[in-house]
């Protein structure tokens, strides 16, 4: 792998917190975005600021060979709060990058950005993707993960951690698909692409080798055999569901915090479809995803916090 100076953005976050120390080991000089001051001594070059911070941006990518864009909003009580970091922050991030002769540059976008009407956040994706298309500039690569789980993550641990004692309560759509995928196995496209960086815009869809992507019975019977008893379902209904949401952001919206659960939320859970194909990034890049959900499940250092 030639190596390169790796502008990053969402370096803190819980995708970049896992790409960062392996870009550093594969000897790459990692130069990162960051709100808050960090320590010297510290592999990466940390750059004080945000995405709303120009000067900050210019120079993060300065003299950059490429630009990994992860950060991004997932919770907010407004569309604006979604389009100022998703937007906007995109914009900023890749037209500093384009002013500083950066031409390789790669959006971590989601696959929500396929359906924009459901949510906020869909539709911030989405936008993101096609300002960046509109500019017509040569070397963005979009990526579209589904549902990332692993190590540091929030959201689906207490899933995962609930189906594992025996009880699986389930907010999607009863008889939906869905497709997951591993951080590693992110990481790992991610360190393809860096070898591969040409391979056209995309958006390229990521999934961890289920093709059909997985039913809430396929999961139950997944957890099952690795708790060796019976999981119980326990679906959640709709009308509750959407009730809880708007409570919550009506309360949100009075006290200033950014929900993840409200009716955009649950507009996303129940989607009936989250199924993708990997075939066009498996063909692009030399990658294939290694960590299928039953794995991991069976291995808790692949999906729990590292030291519990």
């Amino acid at each position: 792998m030639l190596l390169t100076c790796i502008a990053l953005t969402g370096a803190t976050g819980f995708i970049g917190s896992a790409l960062r120390p392996v870009l550093e080991r594969d000897g790459h000089r990692v130069r990162a975005l960051t709100r808050h001051e960090r320590g010297a001594n510290e592999a990466t070059e940390w750059i004080r600021g945000d995405l709303q911070d120009r000067q900050a941006l210019k120079r993060l990518v300065a003299g950059a060979d490429c630009v990994i864009h992860c950060a991004g909003a997932v919770r907010g009580a407004d569309y604006e709060t979604f389009r100022a970091i998703n937007v906007t922050g995109t914009r900023e991030v890749f037209e500093a990058a384009r002013s500083e002769g950066c031409a390789h540059l790669l959006l971590l976008s989601s696959l929500a950005a396929r359906e924009p009407a459901l949510s906020w956040y869909a539709r911030s994706k989405r936008e993101a993707e096609q300002q960046l298309d509109d500019t017509g500039a040569p070397g963005i690569t979009i990526f579209r993960p589904p549902a990332v789980y692993g190590p540091g993550d929030r959201e689906l641990r207490p899933l995962f951690d609930t189906m594992l004692r025996g009880l699986m309560p389930i907010a999607g759509a009863p008889q939906g698909h869905l497709a997951v995928l591993h951080v590693d196995d992110l990481v790992a496209a991610i360190r393809a692409w860096l070898e591969t960086p040409a391979i056209g815009p995309g958006p390229f869809e990521l999934h961890d080798g289920t093709p059909d992507g997985y039913t809430w019975p396929q999961i139950a019977a997944i957890a099952a055999r690795i708790r060796r008893g019976r999981v119980f379902s326990l679906p959640l209904p709709e009308a509750l569901l959407r009730a809880l949401a708007h409570c919550n952001l009506a309360l949100a919206r009075r006290t200033g915090r950014t929900p993840m659960l409200t009716p955009g939320k649950v507009n996303e859970l129940r989607h009936p479809d989250w199924r993708c194909d990997n075939t066009a990034l498996a063909t692009a890049l030399n990658w294939q995803p290694t960590i299928t959900l039953e794995r991991a499940l069976a291995d808790p250092a692949l999906w729990r916090d590292r030291g519990h």
